[in-house]
């Protein structure tokens, strides 16, 4: 059966039948060399029962590849005067006899393939201005194909990175720790995920790319099974990360019917899109009755989206570090801070800063409202054995009301 045309292909298909009329020839087609084989990617041609898309042949075999090596003419208005081009399989079956080909180059300078017309019969009239026509058409079907070449380049190096992740059970995972404010004791950590270092990508971006070659769900739930084998070496609660299109896998509900629910606290991001909060809902509401908790994370990057917090009702919203860095200095973030605050107690949820770095900063937090802390000023992410060990952290009082919110 004939593979669909992409709608690239489509394009091309329209140059090949441009080249195929003008030189009036039984066929035209592009082919992409890889080195060993010659792949025919498009096809035009009168006679569609001896070239067709699909067919493959050894590079080394082919007119377009004695072309490239020199060996024969770009314009072959005769094959038989050319005892190179006799001896090739192409002049026997299917007997062609009068052939052009150039090459297709990329943006880059790398060769692609060709791009080529043949015919079953001589043509005296071919000449160098069809060569030129020819030139013309391979350069624009090289634009036309250049975006899913690289497309295949990006998917081939993000899989030859991810896969062997996979195979390996996933990401390490690092607990941070998690303070309250009040007292300054460790109450829970946060799952961490952390890639090769030599990629030098952070962790949202790994995930965002192995969705993008449909790794992202897999990926997301070997991240959260390594993160809940931390609870049994762990005091206190583990926030784990999920996204909500994930969440809505069979292997999410499986991962939590093994787990101490109550010590659980699944984190979803204010900036992910929910297709169907009903869905979303149904899945969570048995384990949110068992005790396991729910938190929005990344709350105030961008100030988003007030209604995804309205719906799905949080126990725990997080404050980004984005207006959490510097809340100590900024009368417009402690502002911010101070409203957000009171919005999620008045939402019944509790109230987590990220990204806290300095005392100063844990101080004013704290004299907002702020539940509990996380971020370096507490401890860095660190192996489970260190989290075992950390040293509880006293969180220093403001010693003045950071801001007045007035009222109504």
């Amino acid at each position: 059966m004939k593979k669909r045309r992409s709608e690239a292909d489509q394009k091309v298909a329209e140059l090949l039948r441009t080249a195929k009329e003008s030189l009036q020839l039984s066929v035209a087609f592009l082919s992409r060399l890889d080195g060993t084989t010659q792949h025919l990617e498009v096809v035009e041609s009168s006679v569609p029962f001896l070239f067709q898309e699909g067919n493959q042949q050894r590079q080394e075999e082919t007119f377009c590849q004695a072309i490239l090596d020199g060996d024969l003419p770009a314009v072959i208005p005769d094959v038989r005067k050319h005892p190179v081009a006799m001896a090739l399989p192409a002049a026997r079956m299917p007997r062609i006899r009068s052939f052009v080909s150039v090459p297709v180059v990329l943006s880059d300078g790398e060769l692609y393939g060709t791009f080529c017309a043949a015919g079953l019969t001589t043509d005296k009239g071919l000449t160098k201005r069809d060569q030129s026509l020819m030139t013309v058409l391979a350069s624009a079907a090289a634009v036309l194909i250049e975006p899913s070449v690289r497309e295949r380049e990006r998917r081939s190096e993000l899989l030859g990175r991810l896969e062997p992740v996979v195979s390996d059970g996933g990401p390490v995972v690092l607990l941070q720790p998690i303070v309250d404010l009040a007292t300054g004791l460790r109450v829970g950590s946060e799952a961490l995920s952390r890639f090769p270092a030599s990629w030098a990508k952070a962790p949202d971006v790994c995930f965002e790319e192995a969705h993008s070659v449909g790794l992202g769900h897999e990926l997301e739930l070997l991240a959260l099974r390594r993160a809940a084998d931390h609870l049994g070496v762990v005091e206190g609660y583990v926030a784990m990360n999920i996204s909500p299109a994930t969440l809505l896998e069979p292997g999410f509900a499986a991962l939590m019917e093994t787990l101490p629910l109550d010590r659980v606290l699944l984190e979803l991001s204010e900036h992910d899109q929910v297709a169907d909060y009903a869905a979303l809902a149904a899945v969570l509401s048995p384990f949110r009755a068992r005790g396991m908790r729910l938190a929005i994370d990344d709350v105030g990057a961008g100030f988003s989206s007030l209604r995804h917090i309205v719906i799905t009702a949080p126990d725990v919203i997080k404050l980004d570090r984005s207006i959490v860095s510097g809340v100590d200095a900024d009368p417009v973030l402690t502002r911010l801070v101070a409203s957000l605050v009171e919005f999620g107690h008045g939402c019944g949820a509790g109230v987590v800063a990220e990204g806290v770095e300095t005392a100063p900063e844990a101080a004013v937090l704290r004299g907002l409202g702020v539940d509990l802390g996380q971020g370096w000023h507490f401890g860095r992410p660190e192996h489970p054995g260190a989290a075992v060990a950390a040293p509880t952290v006293q969180v220093p009082r403001a010693r003045t009301p950071a801001v007045h919110v007035p009222a109504g």
